[in-house]
This record gives C-alpha cells, structure tokens and sequence, in this order.
C-alpha cells in the first residue's frame, strides 16, 4: 500500500534543473572550472547547497568567494527571465489522477521551491507545509534525512512511502530510507545511473498512475 508518494522538486516537478546546471557551468567557467552543464548535473545535481560547494572547491584547489551563491543565482534569475519557468510535462494533469498523500523533498532552498510551485500552480497539489528541503534535517541527499523527516511529518511509514526522483543522490537517499524509488529518466539525466543506483525507470509523468497502483482511464502513446 502506497501510503504517502514524496516528490523531487527541480527536474521532477519542475522544469528547472537544466537552467541550473547551466547557471552552475557557466559560474564556474568564470572562476576557470570548464564544466559544461553535464559535468555540473553529474557532479552536484540534487545535492543541498553545501556540498554542492564543497565539492567545487575540492575541485578548484581554493575557497569560494563570499558572493559566490550570488553570482550563481544572478545567472539562474537571467536564464529563467528568459525561458520561463513550467512543469515538467504531464506532471499537472497527472496529479489530477493521484488520489495518495503527496509532499515534496527537494535540496533546493525553501523560499527557491516555494516560489516556483506557486508559480507553476502546482502547489495547490501539496500545500506549503507540505515542502520539505535539505536545511530541515541534519545531512541532505543523498543521506535519508530528508525523506525519513517527510515521511514522520506526514504520518506515514517508510516502508509504505513512494519517492519520485530524478537525481542519483536523490535515489540513494529514497533508497536508504527504505521506500521503493522510482527514478524519472528525463533528457537531463542519465537512465543508467538512476538503475545503478537502485530505481526503477519511467520515462513519462502519464506512468505513475499505473506505476502507483491508482486507476487509469488515459491512454498514451
């Protein structure tokens, strides 16, 4: 029995991660790191913003500049100016299709996923106490913390919790917690990583229904 089903946000629900992992690269481009968008994605793609800067400066040799989440966030702000910011697709009409408790875990920050599921008007589907991310608990993805939390919050047993991912750290974590993963294999991310690290793989929104035991009418091709 699926008792609670536990969302990702960036890349999950949200069109996002890819304007990330190109604010990142090209960031870090400047400071004379030369990762591309995919070497930003592979490397800290899901993971809470302090390991996120751990990890480059373990890369770079030196310390990050005291404005340097700033400068990152100044290049996101311009890329989503100009793309906008939207679902991934078929998320909204397929949460019309899922009666189970849903909440949201994401690395993100607070204020960050808040505004983009407000925007997005997805987040009449959870609620705002109802989001969770990585600065609530202890360690973030790809520890369990965060999905353990979510699960105590919302009342549900981990065995009985279903975590929709997009991400390996977010795997693992779904994956150490004890709850069945399922991994989204989106253009943006790489299939064989999210098996390897324990998923089982869908590739359109329109699957969970089925995947989760819910009734569907809605064929798609």
């Amino acid at each position: 029995m699926t008792a609670l089903v536990i969302f990702d946000c960036d890349g999950t629900l949200i069109d996002t991660e890819r304007l990330y992992n190109r604010a990142w690269a090209e960031t870090l481009n400047g400071f004379g790191l030369p990762w591309t968008a995919r070497d930003s994605a592979n490397r800290l793609m899901g993971r809470p913003l302090p390991d996120c800067y751990a990890i480059i400066e373990a890369a770079l040799g030196r310390k990050l500049p005291a404005d340097f989440q700033t400068r990152v966030f100044a290049v996101t702000d311009r890329l989503m100016a100009g793309e906008g910011v939207a679902p991934m697709p078929y998320v909204a009409a397929t949460f019309d299709r899922l009666p189970h408790p849903k909440c949201v875990a994401s690395s993100g920050l607070l204020d960050h996923v808040v505004k983009h599921l407000r925007n997005t008007d997805l987040m009449r589907h959870f609620g705002e106490d109802k989001v969770y991310v990585a600065a609530m608990v202890p360690r973030g993805k790809p520890a369990p913390d965060l999905f353990l939390h979510a699960a105590g919050r919302m009342g549900a047993a981990a065995g009985d919790c279903v975590v929709i991912e997009d991400s390996v750290p977010g795997v693992m974590g779904g994956r150490a917690a004890g709850m069945r993963v399922l991994g989204y294999a989106n253009p943006n991310n790489d299939a064989d990583a999210l098996r390897a690290a324990g998923a089982e793989l869908f590739e359109d929104m329109r699957e969970l229904p089925r995947l989760l035991g819910a009734p569907t009418t809605e064929r798609h091709r």
